[in-house]
């Protein structure tokens, strides 16, 4: 059992570290204007979702197993607000910040820890099942990033993995066609 969870917990940094890749590889694509910009009036700008992130990671995974991860001071609805004065810096000196929590946290986690118990929101999760939510909502918000970035640079859009029309000659081309490891360099 003990290797089945150390093999999750790298998993689980593996599945982290990509998502955060693939969206850092799809906002330097981006003019600030684009960083910035909302659809429509309803719409989230990519830096808001990139505040967003950045703000349930920091409340999510600091003091993770000893404390709600809704903290009392994290203002959720001010994540979903920019104002002209927010810079893109700013937004992703935000987002480092998160993900570094999240992967200080996941560092410091052991195999037996997945079975432990945290909160959020009152709400009981085992650790597994913390971190697979935690997966699931950032890899929504990243396929937002990526989805507006590449409606945003249209033509100009460089791909994050295999382009369309290509995957026979990348299956060639490739010692090891779609394997894990190869695919994920390609991101």
């Amino acid at each position: 059992m003990s290797d089945l969870a150390s093999h999750y917990l790298e998993e689980i940094k593996r599945q982290m570290r990509g998502h955060k890749r693939m969206a850092e590889n799809a906002m330097v694509q981006l003019e600030d204007k684009d960083f910035f910009l909302a659809i429509d009036p309803e719409a989230n700008s990519i830096a808001i979702l990139v505040k967003h992130i950045a703000g349930n990671a920091g409340s999510r995974f600091s003091d993770f197993l000893t404390s709600d991860g809704e903290k009392p001071d994290r203002f959720r609805d001010r994540e979903f607000e920019v104002t002209p004065q927010t810079t893109r810096e700013e937004v992703l000196r935000w987002w480092e910040q998160g993900w570094t929590q999240v992967f200080t946290m996941l560092d410091s986690l052991k195999p037996e820890d997945l079975a432990r118990t945290v909160t959020i929101r009152q709400e009981p999760h085992t650790v597994m099942q913390a971190l697979n939510r935690a997966l699931a909502h950032y890899a929504q918000h990243i396929g937002q990033i990526v989805f507006l970035a590449k409606h945003l640079r249209s033509a100009e859009w460089k791909m994050l993995s295999i382009p369309r029309g290509k995957s026979e000659e990348y299956k060639v081309a490739s010692p090891k066609g779609f394997s894990r490891g190869t695919a994920d360099s390609k991101k």
